[in-house]
């Protein structure tokens, strides 16, 4: 899952169409999210995940190499590369495990965590200062992760620690990517996350289990893969069209339709501490994002 977009973009903003491609990959994302926790209850998740990274290969090949061909897999740092999508591929399986242990839409609350965790390490590997106001923001949302993971089911405690446990590493590979995009463009780094991914949860079948899946459920793997992928698509499209003070507010519409997937499929009805909870995460996470956006406006002309 992507995180919310830190810097303006240059170029005529069309701000609607902005918003629609947000919010399409919004829905797309959490359709893939409910698909994986579906899946996961019967197949490992390096499994789910293999799959999900072909569909989303194939989908991001389609879309990328008509445009590009092979040229957008020219870079001097392989290495690079390499070492963001494994830590990605960590992040995703800590992710995908924690949906099978605990309710979707807390899940995806906790990982609206992840930007505390980028300002972190960006501050530690790319010599960022935090500030007080960014600081103060950091450690309101993480109160807010606190709520969300309190409540004293042992089961929604252990889901809770894969949850927090991947924030903490999508935060590092946000980290990574900034110093990446200084020199690869957004196809190039889409292009090896996905091949890498493929590779990387491919391996991961051989430790964690293969399920010969049904021809039927073949389907649905795959479906998975193209939801992420179309969902990756559609966020970077909506990052070309607008600015991110005006794209912030609808990329947490994830949380809303992680909460009505998890009541229609599941059951789950959320608890006070959970809106609580996800009320604050997304409350500090649209400061850091005014914030930041506030700090990359220049002054007006004299």
């Amino acid at each position: 899952m992507s995180t919310p977009p830190h810097a303006p973009r240059p170029g005529l903003d069309h701000v609607p169409l902005g918003i629609f491609y947000m919010l399409t990959a919004t829905l797309l994302f959490s359709g893939s999210f409910a698909l994986s926790k579906w899946l996961v209850a019967d197949y490992s998740f390096a499994e789910v995940l293999f799959f999900r990274a072909v569909g989303s290969l194939a989908v991001c090949a389609l879309l990328v190499l008509p445009r590009t061909g092979l040229a957008v897999f020219r870079t001097q740092r392989l290495a690079a590369h390499i070492g963001r999508n494994v830590t990605q591929g960590t992040s995703q399986a800590l992710f995908v495990v924690a949906l099978g242990l605990m309710p979707l839409a807390g899940v995806v609350a906790i990982n609206f965590a992840a930007p505390i965790f980028a300002a972190l390490f960006a501050a530690l590997y790319l010599h960022e200062k935090i500030g007080r106001a960014r600081g103060t923001a950091l450690l309101i949302g993480f109160i807010g992760v606190l709520l969300v993971a309190s409540p004293g089911a042992d089961m929604f405690r252990a889901g809770a620690f894969f949850a927090i446990a991947n924030a903490v590493t999508y935060g590092s590979v946000t980290a990574a990517v900034r110093g990446l995009t200084a020199t690869e463009s957004t196809e190039t780094l889409t292009m090896y996350q996905m091949i890498c991914l493929t590779v990387f949860f491919g391996l991961g079948m051989g430790l964690f289990g293969f399920t010969m899946p049904t021809p039927g459920t073949v389907g649905v793997l795959l479906i998975n893969g193209a939801f992420n992928g179309a969902g990756q698509y559609a966020w970077t499209k909506s990052l070309s069209l607008a600015p991110p003070a005006a794209l912030g507010p609808f990329y947490y519409f994830s949380l809303v339709w992680a909460l009505l997937l998890g009541f229609l499929f599941w059951g789950d009805v959320p608890s006070l501490t959970l809106l609580a909870g996800s009320a604050v995460v997304v409350g500090s996470g649209l400061f850091l994002l005014w914030h930041e956006s506030a700090r990359k406006t220049p002054p007006p002309a004299d």
